[in-house]
């Protein structure tokens, strides 16, 4: 589960700078526990890399249902920060192509989209979106299997198409 951040990051790669001049600071070696550094931060949340993984997983499962694979073109739009990183490993586990949403004309080299109720109704076309709010992709999201993808799995969808 997203463990609450006690004092917010903006991004991991800030994150990574403030620990790594941290560490050059220290003089001496000193022997303590393995610090565990996050693998996505937002403002009030951060994931390690196991949860990383884990929702990751559950996402591409509902990708490869709605037709992810290699050759398929799939957008981001107006999701939170924590939620984007989840949906590009996702994407890239599929095998799919993460495209740029930047107009409405850019749904004609999308084929299909993964956004927000909030971000969704902002656009006109109507094509496919998995909108991450929505209490149906939740139900489906927090029941699927967290568990790695097997190559059955990816075999199957690439056959399928």
């Amino acid at each position: 589960m997203c463990k609450p951040v006690e004092t917010p990051v903006a991004t991991l790669v800030q994150f990574r700078a403030s620990s790594l001049s941290a560490a050059s600071r220290t003089t001496q070696p000193v022997a303590a526990a393995p610090v565990r550094t996050p693998a996505a931060t937002s403002a009030d949340c951060e994931l390690t890399h196991e949860e990383l993984e884990r929702w990751s997983n559950r996402m591409a499962r509902m990708l490869l249902r709605l037709g992810a694979r290699p050759g398929v073109r799939i957008a981001i739009e107006a999701t939170p920060q924590l939620e984007t990183v989840v949906a590009r490993l996702a994407i890239s586990k599929t095998g799919a192509t993460l495209v740029p949403f930047t107009t409405e004309s850019s749904a004609a080299r999308v084929d299909f989209g993964i956004t927000t109720k909030e971000g969704r109704d902002r656009f006109s076309d109507r094509g496919h979106w998995l909108v991450l709010d929505d209490r149906s992709t939740l139900v489906q999201y927090l029941t699927g299997s967290d568990a790695p993808l097997t190559e059955a799995e990816l075999h199957t969808t690439r056959k399928a198409s």
